[in-house]
């Protein structure tokens, strides 16, 4: 399997394959590339519906040429905390986003969510969150005022007084519940269609059918919330091969 960036070529490839409607999968096998590789291609330039080989094999050779000129001048580099490849952090960082993308989350939301999960602090300031992703402070002020309002993260006061955007444990439960409150408003709106098409029409039986559903699906996530909220308050085992597995105490 050949390894090593996309060509320009290959992106051409992708684009066609795109415009037939052939699947992630399809393009990749005929590219003898992983599926995840032309999953991150196309949603970091564009998405299926607006990509262009050759805008996105110039937008790979502008980042390549920030990570150059960002690169320390001198031969020796930082060390790394815990030993991390900063490749390989980048990497990760953009299937990461790519993920939060696919599941309807728009990029630069995307690239702050990321940046935020994989600090080790998982709280940022503005100020830092510009510098890592290299974008403007106002881009930066919409994402987290759209996050925040999706209870995605939350805004805190430092000892400096400046604002600190955090991801910390407590948001995946509370993120749960609200979308067990999303179920339940569906339900009610669902049961609303029913008395006005007609409790026999089969239309109603339709909608009480999805109201019937999706209570269940949001009665058992917030029986699930409950039982699993101890999860995300006890750190993980890690066993002598260094792989971390949750504990079993709860």
């Amino acid at each position: 399997m050949p390894g090593g960036r996309l060509t320009q070529s290959e992106r051409q490839q992708i684009a066609l394959g795109l415009a037939d409607g052939l699947a992630y999968a399809e393009i990749a096998r005929r590219l003898d590339r992983p599926t995840s590789t032309v999953t991150r291609e196309v949603m970091r330039n564009g998405g299926p519906t607006a990509y262009r080989a050759d805008l996105a094999h110039r937008a790979t050779e502008r980042r390549a040429h920030r990570r150059r000129q960002a690169a320390p001048r001198d031969s020796t580099t930082p060390p790394q905390t815990h030993g991390r490849d900063p490749e390989a952090v980048r990497e990760y960082e953009e299937a990461f986003t790519t993920l939060l993308m696919q599941q309807g989350l728009p990029k630069m939301m995307s690239r702050v969510l990321t940046c935020l999960y994989t600090s080790d602090a998982g709280s940022l300031t503005a100020a830092e969150l510009a510098q890592h992703l290299q974008v403007s402070p106002a881009s930066i002020s919409k994402a987290v005022t759209f996050l925040e309002g999706q209870d995605l993260l939350r805004r805190v006061r430092d000892e400096r007084r400046r604002d600190r955007y955090v991801v910390d444990n407590e948001l995946w439960y509370q993120g749960t519940l609200a979308a067990a409150r999303s179920n339940a408003q569906l339900a009610e709106t669902a049961r609303q269609g029913v008395a006005i098409l007609g409790p026999d029409s089969p239309a109603a039986t339709r909608l009480e059918n999805i109201a019937r559903f999706v209570d269940f699906i949001g009665e058992t996530m917030i029986r699930a919330a409950e039982q699993a909220r101890e999860v995300l308050l006890t750190k993980p085992e890690t066993p002598s091969g260094g792989t971390a597995e949750p504990s079993q105490n709860y």
